[in-house]
């Protein structure tokens, strides 16, 4: 049994989360990583990765909607990185409930076994959706929050949680926003696996959303270094913070489908689906991160750009074993 350090990872078996997962093994933690408990004992993304990253990984199936379960996996953790939560936007208009009881329940029980056990770090996951449209940019931490989906609302829930967490009680927690995360693994409920996999599965007219909305694109292993960064970053300098991580740049949801096109070079015909189409109120239009606190705090800055990142996602989804694990013929929500 490894001697080096224990940290853990909620929705480790997810597409940040298995990132973050192999980030934390090569940089010499030792990873517990939950996986949410399934009768069929699967452990997601972390299934897929190299054995002697494994070598370094307890995987225990949990749920973070029990705070018995939270309590048993945190204890002993030198730091968690609490990534668990539902994400899908178009789902959080059919199942709210649902998201309330994970993004906001299940972090108010990693909350209080932090606290309970006194564990040295937390680090929380916000998300750039918090913000809503940009009432200016680029939009830093101070930006007003503005949540137009469920989804968001239930997220801005758990962030005030963390908030309050160490303002009460001293909990040594941190919050990291990411702004669009895209890579390989990713579900194809966002744009960009959505075109990859639909052209690499041979189709050439792809079915979108809204095509005007921007984005600032963050490829994910650098989301997985900036975890890293705020994790290990001297307390002083990042707990009861919350920190942007994004490039800065922002693509129209149209620029980065063309662009696709050119990577795969493959000519698409892009139509819109109604279906995709979110609600006019909740859709967010514009979303560009100022990284330079999480810069000036950590030194962290994104590595990878646009077009690299696209080139790495492509070559993923072009492996038959990983495209096989893909739906690309329906509306992944």
């Amino acid at each position: 049994m490894s001697s080096a350090p224990v940290v853990a990872v909620t929705g480790a078996e997810g597409f940040i989360g298995s990132h973050l997962t192999e980030t934390l093994v090569a940089a010499g933690f030792r990873v517990r990583a939950m996986a949410q408990y399934n009768s069929f004992s699967s452990y997601g993304w972390l299934e897929t990765l190299a054995p002697d990253t494994l070598d370094q990984v307890e995987i225990v199936l949990g749920d973070v909607r029990d705070p018995g379960s939270v309590h048993r996996f945190v204890d002993g953790a030198e730091t968690v990185y609490h990534l668990a939560a539902l994400i899908a936007i178009p789902y959080s208009y059919q199942a709210p409930h649902s998201y309330v009881d994970t993004n906001v329940t299940g972090t108010l029980n990693v909350l209080e076994a932090v606290r309970q056990l006194d564990i040295p770090r937390l680090v929380h996951t916000s998300t750039s959706e918090t913000y809503g449209t940009a009432q200016t940019v680029p939009i830093t931490e101070d930006h007003p929050i503005h949540t137009q989906s469920p989804y968001a609302a239930s997220k801005a829930g758990g962030d005030r949680l963390a908030d309050s967490y160490h303002a009460s009680f001293g909990t040594q927690v941190t919050t990291l926003r990411p702004f669009n995360t895209f890579g390989p693994r990713q579900s194809m409920r966002a744009v960009i696996p959505t075109v990859i996999g639909q052209v690499a599965a041979g189709e050439r007219v792809i079915t979108l959303g809204d095509l005007r909305p921007t984005r600032d694109f963050l490829y994910v292993k650098d989301t997985a270094r900036a975890f890293l960064a705020v994790g290990t970053a001297p307390a002083e300098a990042v707990v009861g913070r919350t920190f942007n991580a994004g490039t800065g740049e922002e693509i129209s949801v149209g620029d980065v489908t063309r662009l696709i096109g050119k990577v795969m070079e493959a000519s698409i015909d892009v139509r819109q689906d109604e279906q995709r189409v979110r609600p006019a109120s909740s859709e967010v239009m514009r979303l560009v991160a100022d990284a330079s606190r999480l810069r000036a705090a950590t030194g962290w800055r994104p590595e990878a750009g646009l077009e690299t990142g696209l080139a790495h996602t492509v070559d993923f989804f072009r492996n038959p074993a990983n495209l096989s694990r893909y739906k690309t013929g329906i509306y992944n929500i």
